[in-house]
């Protein structure tokens, strides 16, 4: 699969003060694959550690901080010439030896002519822990599943990706029944990469849904895996399960009274936090005043989760793949939550900007997203049809004025007074 990230480890790779990269993103989103094939395109020789479970490596790095002699270690497990600039050196799932990732500081210092990459399913999760972070001194790069764009040339529809960028094309006009068509094959398929190769060579949604499930029940393995505490486990489970049925409601802030009753958040907040670490949910909180810049506005007790997959997400409801392929009544409120997961995984993977949500306790109108661009506040609406009107985006607009606001929705594109209106399919055109 052509993977977008491939170009920014090129870059990393022709830096004049390159430093060890850690390649960061949630388990099955293919971190293991584009490192490989990174080296295979780019090195005369690719040295591949797995860590994990690794007693060689593991008596390697604890001995001490002679980078040289770990260097020679690494060639003598993987059977390669470590020389510098012609080998790529991979050290996967580098959290199973904390004592590694303390050492990419003194790679950086000592052995800089050497190319490292790190990565690490459960890095976040280990950091928290106590685990030394080298601050400064390495690179950082985060790996998400298929983006839209990256979907459409892995299915073999190169040419209608190569218009998602532009969305004042006259080709999304064109071929707009083409995009929506894919456009929901995505929200079912996803971007996890196994997934999509299922889709690819299968052409069986049934298979999809099942691998979709796998990986779900892999997460779920996870939790039991490395949550210690029960209680902390079951909230965990608890957290996870439940972020389908909060991004269902009209409000979709989240609440925890619907993960059950009395509950409160500082019973969570660690469970959370360590679906974050893992890279399986995403936090976007609210601000209640769209002022420069949008952090210092920052409510952290009012926040939205959405889950790292609109593939996974569906799987998580058993969506059927008629439902939304053919479209169904009972699925109508649904499908504005994906729509939403949707665009909030193509701004978070495809774009520069952080999303944020508005919302005033003093009127019923949210704003589903705001980001900051070129020192403006832009307001996003999201529809999940052609349904175009937009009682909270316009009293929000008269209220503030921005200098304009973005609704994308299954229509086509079109400047309005106070709104411009994009497609769905071109959410990354924002850049």
């Amino acid at each position: 699969m052509k993977r977008t990230i491939m170009k920014e480890l090129v870059l990393w790779k022709d830096k004049m003060n390159r430093k060890p990269l850690i390649l960061q993103g949630a388990r099955q989103v293919g971190k293991t694959w584009v490192m490989k094939e990174f080296g295979r395109q780019n090195y005369k020789y690719v040295a591949y550690v797995n860590m994990d479970h690794n007693v060689h490596m593991k008596e390697s790095f604890e001995k001490d901080f002679d980078v040289f002699r770990i260097l020679e270690d690494i060639g003598i497990e993987t059977h390669t010439k470590i020389l510098p600039g012609e080998t790529l050196i991979i050290l996967d799932e580098i959290q199973e030896i904390p004592i590694a990732l303390s050492c990419m500081k003194y790679f950086c210092e000592n052995a800089p002519e050497y190319h490292i990459i790190a990565a690490g399913s459960l890095l976040g999760v280990a950091l928290h822990k106590g685990i030394s972070y080298p601050v400064g001194k390495v690179n950082l790069l985060t790996m998400y599943p298929l983006s839209f764009k990256e979907f459409l040339e892995a299915v073999g529809e190169e040419r209608l990706a190569d218009y998602v960028d532009t969305y004042d094309s006259e080709k999304n006009v064109t071929f707009k029944d083409k995009y929506v068509e894919y456009l929901k094959k995505y929200y079912y398929i996803g971007g996890m990469p196994e997934v999509v190769l299922t889709y690819i060579e299968e052409r069986d949604y049934d298979e999809v849904r099942n691998v979709q499930k796998t990986i779900l029940q892999l997460y779920e393995s996870d939790f039991s895996k490395h949550i210690e505490s029960k209680t902390e486990l079951e909230r965990t489970r608890m957290v996870w399960n439940s972020v389908p049925m909060q991004l269902a409601k009209e409000n979709k802030k989240f609440f925890f009274g619907q993960i059950k009753k009395g509950a409160r958040s500082a019973e969570f907040e660690v469970s959370i936090q360590w679906l974050i670490d893992c890279g399986l949910v995403y936090k976007v909180y609210c601000v209640e005043k769209p002022g420069m810049p949008l952090k210092a506005y920052t409510d952290f007790s009012s926040y939205k989760l959405f889950t790292l997959d609109i593939g996974l997400l569906g799987a998580m409801t058993d969506l059927d793949s008629e439902s939304l392929l053919e479209g169904n009544r009972i699925f109508v409120e649904f499908k504005g939550a994906l729509a939403e997961q949707y665009v909030h995984q193509q701004i978070v993977s495809t774009t520069k900007y952080v999303p944020y949500y508005y919302s005033n306790q003093k009127s019923r109108n949210e704003i589903d997203f705001l980001i900051q661009k070129k020192g403006n506040v832009i307001p996003i609406e999201v529809k999940a049809e052609e349904n175009l009107k937009s009682k909270s985006l316009k009293a929000y607009t008269d209220k503030f004025n921005p200098e304009y606001a973005i609704r994308f929705s299954m229509s086509n594109y079109r400047e309005q007074e106070w709104v411009i209106n994009i497609p769905l399919w071109n959410v990354s055109g924002i850049n």
